[in-house]
């Protein structure tokens, strides 16, 4: 049996990060930390201080982190993980001055290991190159990629019929979907866009385009606030009204981010995530981007049908009925219903 440390590193392929000071200053003047490499854990105390070459009469100094105040020397409690800002205002003679620097904030927990037993396999078209899953009343709605092959529909999912089906224009790459408030959100890839639609009738009601993050990859919703991924380590927050990007969370774990993030779903207060080219599943804390655990689905892979257009686990769906996930993967002939357990 692999280790943990071997299997996280295989499943999640945890990318190490190196991050020093990167802030661009005015003049001579420059913030020091006493983390290594300006690399931090939560739980750690950081101590700041000023380089001063030029030996400037200093009479004030205020930090920042992320815009909120700190003290000289701070301790990392619940901050947001990744790549954040340190900024000092330093005050000398009659001037004033705003100098940053780089902190890069990782988790100080190993993932945890989760794994699953199948409850019921259910039969999924193996044509559909999936993208997003996501129940709503009981019922499957799932989004599907590839340039003239997108759709959107809805199954039934104990039988495999389709019971509601759109073809996206050829020139759009079909990826994530989420239902807000009885309104269906689907991303596509490369293309800028988003499209907006009616749960019930599938009719299109408008569009909304990406902000910040270029790509469309997965999306999903807490009932209040918007969760979007560009396969990046970002997490985007968008506004359920306006759909534009409020702030973001980066995925990190005790070793560094994790890179690709894809399909989303929101389940039990955390937000799961899988890899893309990957066969396993992030459990991610919605507040700080840590995260927590990885279940490794990649033997499901080999219970489906083996054929030359198959691709990899991708399509993440949670149903508050029976309380278990569903996964699936792009041109899987089956739909796995799961209960995860921690190892």
């Amino acid at each position: 049996m692999r280790s943990i440390k071997a299997f996280i590193i295989t499943v999640l392929s945890v990318i190490l990060i190196s991050c020093g000071n990167s802030g661009t200053q005015k003049t001579s003047l420059s913030i020091v930390t006493d983390a290594k490499k300006n690399v931090a854990k939560l739980g750690e105390t950081v101590k700041l201080s000023i380089k001063n070459p030029k030996d400037l009469e200093i009479s004030s100094v205020n930090y920042t982190l992320n815009g909120i105040a700190v003290d000289e020397t701070f301790t990392l409690d619940d901050e947001r993980l990744g790549i954040q800002t340190i900024t000092a205002t330093v005050t000398y003679g009659d001037a004033s001055e705003d100098i940053s620097t780089k902190l890069t904030i990782l988790n100080n927990q190993t993932p945890k290991v989760y794994g699953y037993n199948i409850i019921n396999t259910y039969s999924h078209d193996i044509t559909s190159y999936t993208q997003g899953l996501e129940f709503h009343n009981g019922e499957l709605y799932e989004s599907t990629g590839q340039y003239g092959e997108s759709k959107l529909r809805k199954v039934d999912y104990k039988t495999g019929e389709v019971l509601q089906n759109i073809d996206l224009a050829d020139q759009y790459f079909g990826e994530g979907l989420t239902i807000f408030n009885n309104t269906i959100y689907q991303l596509t890839w490369q293309e800028g866009i988003g499209f907006i639609y009616d749960v019930n009738t599938f009719e299109k009601t408008g569009s909304f385009t990406y902000g910040k993050s270029k790509e469309g990859w997965g999306i999903c919703n807490d009932g209040k606030h918007i969760y979007k991924t560009d396969g990046t380590e970002q997490i985007w927050f968008l506004n359920p009204d306006t759909l534009v990007e409020e702030g973001k969370l980066q995925a990190y774990t005790n070793k560094g981010k994790i890179v690709e993030l894809n399909e989303l779903e929101w389940v039990n207060g955390k937000i799961y995530a899988n890899r893309y080219q990957k066969n396993g599943v992030a459990i991610i804390n919605p507040k700080n981007g840590a995260i927590e655990g990885v279940i490794d689905f990649s033997p499901l892979k080999k219970l489906v049908k083996q054929h030359s257009g198959l691709d990899v686990l991708n399509g993440i769906a949670y149903n508050p009925q029976t309380k278990t996930l569903f996964v699936t993967g792009k041109r899987w002939d089956k739909l796995f219903e799961v209960e995860v357990f921690e190892k």
